[in-house]
């Protein structure tokens, strides 16, 4: 594998963090979950909701590109390294589906988007820097907020709206296996002031991405 260079490594995240925020990211092989679901006509109200909820959860997926990509720089073990880059890849895929649903709400991503990316990129860095038993369990500390949103939002959807339901279910199952993952990866258990930590920052990117 060639070795990159500073420069090499600045081009090459610049270029992902403008087709996470901007563009449209390489994705897996997967197709869109819902695509065989019939969409259906929604009141404002509900309409609106499932956008705000989406696009939530649109935010948090640029995050989680961030954090996968600032943590697969500085980890240590090129088996982390990829573990860290193949989920990168298939978040790409939650972020190419939620970014369908708000088109199809006719509704637009959070403007904040690059805040979240920068922000989130330097803290999964660090978290790499620290070491790859910190930066998996990272990973599984995150994934398991996540589901927890998600089991939120599955609640607050309306029920008519099934292919915004199909998108988190999934979305859900994808998160469970990368937080078992990097747990068997050699994740550590964080410490709980790090976690509660973690989770206001998390309400913090939630109430402002529903609005804005």
């Amino acid at each position: 594998m060639r070795h990159l260079s500073p420069f090499d490594q600045f081009i090459t995240q610049a270029d992902h963090a403008l087709r996470t925020v901007l563009g449209k990211p390489k994705i897996t092989e997967r197709s869109d979950p819902s695509v065989n679901i019939e969409e259906v006509t929604l009141s404002n109200d509900d309409r609106r909701l499932s956008a705000g909820l989406m696009r939530v959860n649109h935010a948090g997926e640029v995050s989680a590109q961030a954090l996968y990509q600032g943590q697969a720089l500085t980890a240590r073990l090129d088996k982390v390294r990829d573990s860290m880059e193949r989920a990168a890849l298939e978040e790409n895929d939650h972020l190419a589906w939620t970014e369908n649903r708000l088109e199809a709400l006719s509704s637009q991503k959070s403007l904040l988007n690059p805040v979240w990316y920068a922000g989130s990129f330097a803290i999964g860095a660090l978290a790499g820097a620290l070491g790859d038993k910190w930066s998996l369990g990272f990973v599984a500390e995150t994934e398991h907020q996540v589901i927890r949103h998600l089991d939120k939002h599955l609640q607050q959807l309306p029920a008519q709206d099934q292919k915004s339901i199909c998108v988190l279910q999934q979305m859900k199952e994808d998160e469970a296996h990368h937080a078992t993952v990097a747990i068997e990866g050699g994740g550590a258990e964080l410490p709980w002031p790090v976690k509660k930590l973690m989770g206001a920052m998390s309400k913090v990117m939630t109430s402002s991405s529903y609005y804005i």
